[in-house]
C-alpha cells in the first residue's frame, strides 16, 4: 500500500516563527513528531511518505498516488485540513485522520472516510488490523490511557532535517493540574505517563545519527509532572549523553511555575542542555489564577518565581490570558508591567478561548455564552464566547498590551532586563552555520532598513561590552521581536472580530 502522510498548514501566529526563520534558512519550526511517530506503528512493507505543507505544498499527483492519505492537526490548522479532505474526496483518496482536532470534534468533519481517535498505540493497530481483514470501520476510539512503553521510535528518515529550525521528541504525557481553560486532561489525564530512559536514548541517539546539532523541544504538556524521576532517572542519563556525545543539543520544554521551588530540579535541567522553559502565568491578577484554576500559581510572588528559574540559567517564555470573567478594567496595564518587569522576553498574550473538552468550554454552554467553535489561535482576535467585559473594552485593551510590550523599545528593554538576570549555560553558546547567517541578516534587516534599528544597534553594543558570553542570545533575541513585532502588528490591524453583533 502506498500511504501519504500530510501535515497541514498552520497560519501565520505567534508560535509559526514565520518572520524570524528566513533569517536562518529554515522553512518551518518543528516538525509532525506524531506523524514520524504514527509512521512507525505501520506495517513494514507500506510505501510511506511524509509531505508537512509548513515546508512544501501537495500537489495532486502527490495525493493521487497515495491509496490512502493520513492526515493530523491542531484546532489552529481547522482550514488547512478542509481543503486536504475535500481535494482528497474529489480525487477519490481514503483519508484516515486523526490527532486532537479530530478527537475533539469529531462529528465536524464528515468527509473523513476514517477517524482514529484518541492516543495511537490504542486506536491504530485495531484499524490496521481491520483494514488488512478487509473490513475497517470508520471510527476507532479507546478507554483508558497509553502505555508509553509501546511508543516506537518517530521515523525520521521520512523528512528533511535541514529543513527545520528545531527537532522535537516527547517524553511524557498527561499533566497533574486541571485548568479551567485547558483540554490536556481531557486529551491525556492527570496522572503523567513516561517513557524509559532506554527510549528516550534511543531517540536522541537517532536525532544525532542523522547530523542534527542545536534545539530540541521537550513536546511534554508538563516536562516536570514526574519530578522524583525526572531527578532520579532521566536528567543524570541526558547529562551523561551530552557528555559523552559533545553536548549537541540545547533542549527547551514546557513546565509549571512550580519549577521555581525546586533548585535541584532546575540545575539538573542545565546541566542536561535545558536552556529554555514554558511556563503558563495567564495572569499577575489572583482573582483570574482562582478562576480558572490555576492552583499552582496561586499564593506565591510570580514575579520572584519567574526571577528565580532567570537566574538558575533557565530563559521563561510565559503564556497570557485576557478575558476572564474576574478581570478588572486594570488588567491590560497590569499585564503589561508584570511582563516588562518580569524580563520575559517571549510573551505570548491571548484573548481567553473556550477549547472543546475543557470544563471551560462545558461552563460557557451552561450559562448560554458560547458563540462559536474555537480557531485554535489564541493570539487572534476571535472570541467564542460572551465575555463579561464589554467587548470593545476587551479587544481595545488586548491591543493596547501588543503594542506595550512588542513596539521596539519596550521589546528591546525587556530583552536588556532579561539579560541581567540570566545566567549563562555551561559551555556558552555554540556557533553554527545557522547562527552566522542569522547574525549577519540581522544586520540587514534590523540594523538597516529595520525601524527598531536604533534599538538594535543599542542592544548590540550594549550585549558585547556587558555581557559578551550572551550576545548570540541577544541578536536571537532581536530577531524573535521581529516576528513577535509582525504578528501583533497583523493582529492589531484586523477588523473587528467575527460575530461582534452577537457577542453584543
Amino acid at each position: 500500500m502506498n500511504v501519504l502522510l500530510v501535515y497541514p498548514r498552520y497560519p501565520d501566529s505567534f508560535w509559526s516563527f514565520r518572520h524570524a526563520l528566513k533569517f536562518v534558512g529554515k522553512k518551518a519550526a518543528f516538525p509532525p513528531l506524531g506523524l514520524l511517530t504514527v509512521a512507525a506503528l505501520f506495517p513494514e512493507t507500506w510505501e510511506t511518505r511524509l509531505i508537512d505543507q509548513n515546508v512544501r505544498d501537495v500537489t495532486d499527483p502527490d495525493l493521487t498516488w497515495a491509496d490512502m492519505v493520513f492526515v493530523s492537526a491542531m484546532t489552529i490548522q481547522r482550514d488547512a485540513v478542509r481543503d486536504i479532505l475535500a481535494r482528497c474526496r474529489r480525487l477519490g483518496v481514503t483519508t484516515v485522520a486523526g490527532g486532537p482536532l479530530f478527537t475533539t470534534a469529531p462529528e465536524d468533519f464528515p468527509e473523513a472516510d476514517h477517524l482514529v481517535l484518541g492516543e495511537a498505540e490504542l486506536t491504530l493497530p485495531p484499524f490496521l488490523d481491520d483494514l488488512a481483514r478487509g473490513c475497517a470501520q470508520r471510527t476507532y476510539t479507546a478507554s483508558g490511557r497509553a502505555d508509553l512503553a509501546l511508543t516506537p521510535l518517530p521515523r525520521w528518515e521520512l523528512l528533511d532535517t535541514r529543513d527545520y529550525a528545531a527537532m522535537n521528541i516527547q517524553y511524557s504525557r498527561g499533566c497533574p493540574f486541571d485548568c479551567e481553560f485547558c483540554d490536556i486532561t481531557q486529551l491525556f489525564g492527570r496522572a503523567p505517563r513516561t517513557k524509559s530512559v532506554e527510549q528516550l536514548t534511543a531517540e536522541l541517539d537517532a536525532l544525532h545519527t542523522r547530523g542534527w546539532k542545536g534545539g530540541v523541544f521537550f513536546v511534554d504538556d508538563n516536562f516536570i509532572g514526574d519530578r522524583n524521576k525526572l531527578k532520579r532517572e532521566l536528567l543524570p542519563t541526558i547529562i551523561a549523553w551530552q557528555e559523552g556525545h559533545g553536548r549537541p543539543f540545547s533542549f527547551f520544554t514546557e513546565s509549571s511555575i512550580d519549577l521555581a521551588d525546586d533548585h535541584q530540579l532546575m540545575s539538573l535541567m542545565v546541566r542536561a542542555g535545558f536552556t529554555e522553559v514554558f511556563v503558563g502565568i495567564e495572569t499577575p491578577h489572583d482573582e483570574g489564577l482562582g478562576e480558572s484554576g490555576k492552583v499552582q500559581n496561586q499564593n506565591r510572588d510570580l514575579l520572584e518565581s519567574v526571577k528565580r528559574i532567570q537566574r538558575a540559567g533557565l530563559q521563561v517564555q510565559g503564556g497570557f490570558i485576557v478575558g476572564f470573567d474576574s478581570d478588572p478594567a486594570s488588567i491590560f496595564e497590569k499585564q503589561i508591567r508584570f511582563i516588562q518587569e518580569s524580563g520575559i522576553v517571549t510573551a505570548m498574550v491571548g484573548m481567553l478561548t473556550a477549547l472543546r473538552g475543557t470544563r471551560l468550554h462545558q461552563r460557557l454552554a451552561e450559562e448560554g455564552r458560547l458563540l462559536r467553535d474555537a480557531s485554535g489561535n489564541n493570539t487572534a482576535i476571535a472570541l467564542n464566547f460572551v465575555p463579561r467585559m464589554p467587548v470593545d473594552t476587551l479587544i481595545d485593551g488586548y491591543r493596547q498590551i501588543l503594542k506595550g510590550i512588542y513596539a521596539p523599545r519596550p521589546y528591546y528593554r525587556r530583552v536588556v532586563t532579561f539579560l541581567k538576570e540570566y545566567r549563562t549555560p555551561p559551555g556558552g553558546f555554540q556557533p553554527n552555520p545557522a547562527h552566522l547567517r542569522a547574525f549577519f541578516t540581522s544586520i540587514l534587516f534590523l540594523g538597516v532598513i529595520g525601524r527598531e534599528r536604533f534599538q538594535f544597534w543599542k542592544l548590540f553594543v550594549w550585549s558585547l561590552v556587558r555581557r559578551p558570553r550572551l550576545f548570540p542570545l541577544a541578536i536571537t533575541l532581536a530577531i524573535y521581536g521581529f516576528h513577535f513585532r509582525k504578528v501583533a502588528e497583523s493582529i492589531s490591524a484586523s477588523g473587528m472580530f467575527e460575530g461582534k453583533e452577537c457577542a453584543e
